[in-house]
């Protein structure tokens, strides 16, 4: 009689926790919201600021072949026109690779959110 009660026992705490180790993990959809957005905006942090950088970059890049561009051509005047227009076409590109990559980074924040939203047991609806 004994064996049996310690076996029901056994069964009982093993079926305790094979049951709520999930339930150990879940929590309310605003905690989780709130929290897998926080992961997946720290995990795309770096990528923004490299786009930022790009469109920086793009500009003075423009800036420095129109003024190099400008000043072969025409000399000191030709240098300050061919900044100019440089420029404006640098932050043409930059602002075209902007949307290119803003795009890229949404699709890589979605996929952080909704893989964190399913750990919690809220798959994408």
């Amino acid at each position: 009689m004994r064996s049996i009660t310690i076996s029901l026992a056994g069964a009982a705490l093993a079926v305790t926790a094979l049951t709520t180790g999930a339930m150990a993990q879940s929590m309310p959809y605003p905690q989780a919201d709130m929290s897998c957005r926080n992961y997946a905006s720290s995990q795309i942090a770096p990528m923004q600021n490299q786009a930022a950088n790009n469109q920086v970059g793009s500009t003075l890049l423009g800036a420095g072949l129109g003024a190099a561009l400008g000043a072969a051509v025409g000399g000191g005047r030709g240098a300050a026109i061919g900044a100019a227009s440089g420029a404006v076409v640098g932050t043409g590109a930059g602002a075209a690779n902007a949307q290119y990559d803003n795009a890229t980074i949404q699709q890589y924040y979605s996929n952080y959110y909704w893989s964190c939203m399913s750990g919690y047991g809220y798959p994408p609806q």
